[in-house]
């Protein structure tokens, strides 16, 4: 029997419970116990843990999350940490990213209701139009992979610079952006990539580009974005993440033409998928087995 702390907030337990004993029997989950009798943690922002030094028999902090950026600068985070890849979550990033990119693509605000008959406004086929995703880890690579399937060209920026099927793979981010004419941020919440698309990268994009950022909203300077939305360079921005959330109702992001705002909707964890993944874990910390998705402590996801 394995006691695993359920370390979230108190509004996940009567969904998350159920499903996790259910697929796993032999585990014991508990809200609250000895420190030392625990095996294992789930965790989500927001619970009641936040110190973890106490759990020093813990083999593992399973994340019911994708980002860990709340977690993994922890200090008192001494044992190994799993993010959530859930495959519900990355075909919701899919959907999200292909709906927009369409959008963008179709041109589907240039029709007005206004009686005007604008039959030359065709727009091309998707094999004509680039789409750059950056960040290409388990969501980056599904949403190319949706993309690639109604036709659109891929690439993709990658600090590691691994091959994607059907997706030229770049670590030159200049190059990247350069040709970006739909540019998709996946990218996490790190040291590196706080405020990377600033006012130069940003001016690196093609003339009228669309903008989509379902990733993290730290990636993003706002100023330089909004500056670049006036001055005709970007075409639109589909923004979903925020650097603080909910995004205050005088944030002139709410009321500029060229932005369209969703509230962090683009995929979330849905527990019949991610229970799963989340149960495999503790089984393979458990045994003594690798565990899936363990987070780089060095490079913070």
């Amino acid at each position: 029997m394995m006691r695993v702390l359920f370390a979230a907030p108190d509004a996940l337990w009567p969904e998350w419970a159920p499903a996790l004993t259910a697929l796993a029997p032999e585990m014991e989950l508990v809200r609250e116990a000895d420190p030392a009798s625990i095996d294992a943690i789930i965790f989500a922002p927001g619970g009641p843990v936040s110190d973890l030094s106490p759990f020093v028999n813990a083999r593992l902090v399973q994340s019911l999350w994708a980002g860990v950026e709340r977690i993994v600068t922890n200090p008192t985070l001494t044992q190994p940490l799993a993010r959530m890849v859930d495959p519900g979550l990355a075909r919701g990033m899919a959907e999200y990213c292909t709906g927009w990119a369409l959008r963008a693509h179709l041109g589907m605000d240039r029709y007005a209701q206004d009686g005007v008959w604008r039959n030359a406004l065709t727009p091309r086929l998707a094999e004509g139009r680039q789409v750059t995703i950056l960040g290409m880890g388990e969501l980056g690579r599904s949403v190319a992979a949706m993309l690639r399937g109604i036709g659109f060209r891929i690439a993709g920026f990658s600090a590691s610079g691994r091959a994607v099927q059907g997706a030229e793979i770049t670590t030159d981010l200049s190059r990247a952006l350069s040709r970006a004419e739909i540019l998709i941020s996946l990218l996490p919440d790190t040291p590196q990539t706080r405020g990377l698309l600033d006012a130069d990268r940003l001016a690196l994009l093609p003339q009228g580009a669309w903008l989509i950022n379902p990733g993290r909203g730290t990636v993003l300077d706002d100023d330089a974005l909004l500056a670049a939305l006036d001055g005709g360079r970007l075409g639109h921005a589909v923004l979903d993440v925020f650097r603080t959330e909910p995004l205050p109702p005088g944030h002139p992001f709410w009321s500029h033409p060229g932005v369209t705002v969703t509230p962090h909707i683009a995929a979330e964890t849905r527990v019949s998928t991610a229970a799963p993944v989340a149960v495999e874990n503790l089984r393979r910390a458990m045994a003594g087995r690798p565990v899936l998705h363990l987070v780089d402590r060095g490079r913070g996801y």
